[in-house]
């Protein structure tokens, strides 16, 4: 049986997922932003946590764990480096791990930049990538504590998973992110389909995401700082991806 979904709005403008595998019941929450907006999405669809999957230490990432816990005697699973920052960890993950959820099964991929041990889970079967604020719609997470060739070599890492996985982001920000993009590209036709788009999501109060990385690809500027195209677009024709990602990126941080 193919592995359910539930997207759900908490926080100012967080998204929790759950992720649900028909065949044993056993369901995760994508990280845990808020325990009563988890409580509501389990009673929405009538499934029982038994895994919380973090991605970093964030508040707004992890501050439902304790109370989901003690009720739902959930195990929790973190990213090794930043596993005494999370509360409640029952087992840390690193590059390469595997993580089981029911009969599914997610590899662990170490994304840092946003966080200095932010981890992604790639549900590889199941074409579902969980990317926590690594990645966005149309954007990506703000440098906090990593470099931006970290970032860089992060976001290439999800990029080149394969073309028709759906990747789940911790945030809506998309409107404001094709704002920005189209100051990047305005001549991206993907990019100006995108925009329409999210403008008639947004007026009918859908949700953005997911989206498939192929789509990202065709009009997210910081998975194109290698492309020709952008590093002209931005007059760094010829210098390292890396320098252009970073330049795109600083752009953003003062747009």
């Amino acid at each position: 049986m193919p592995a359910e979904t539930h997207l759900f709005s908490c926080l100012k403008d967080n998204y929790g997922v759950l992720l649900h595998d028909p065949s044993t019941g056993a369901t995760a929450s994508i990280d845990a932003p808020e325990a009563a907006a988890v409580e509501k999405a389990l009673s929405r669809t009538g499934w029982r946590l038994t895994d919380i999957l973090i991605t970093h230490h964030h508040a707004d990432h992890t501050g439902g764990i304790e109370a989901l816990k003690k009720k739902h005697l959930c195990r929790v699973v973190a990213p090794r480096k930043e596993a005494t920052k999370i509360p409640g960890v029952d087992v840390t993950v690193r590059e390469g791990d595997f993580v089981s959820v029911g009969s599914l099964t997610g590899r662990v991929l170490e994304t840092p930049g946003h966080t200095a041990g932010h981890i992604s889970y790639w549900f590889k079967q199941e074409k579902l990538v969980f990317v926590g604020d690594t990645v966005f719609s149309v954007g990506c997470g703000r440098i906090l504590e990593g470099t931006p060739d970290m970032m860089w070599q992060s976001l290439l890492k999800i990029r080149n998973l394969p073309m028709d996985t759906m990747m789940y982001c911790g945030h809506e920000y998309t409107a404001a992110n094709v704002h920005f993009a189209l100051t990047i590209e305005p001549h991206n036709g993907a990019l100006r389909s995108r925009a329409e788009e999210v403008v008639r999501m947004s007026e009918s109060g859908k949700p953005t995401i997911p989206t498939s990385i192929a789509s990202e690809k065709t009009y997210n500027p910081f998975l194109r700082a290698d492309l020709h195209s952008l590093a002209s677009a931005i007059g760094m024709e010829g210098a390292p991806p890396a320098q252009v990602f970073a330049a795109v990126r600083a752009r953003k941080d003062k747009f």
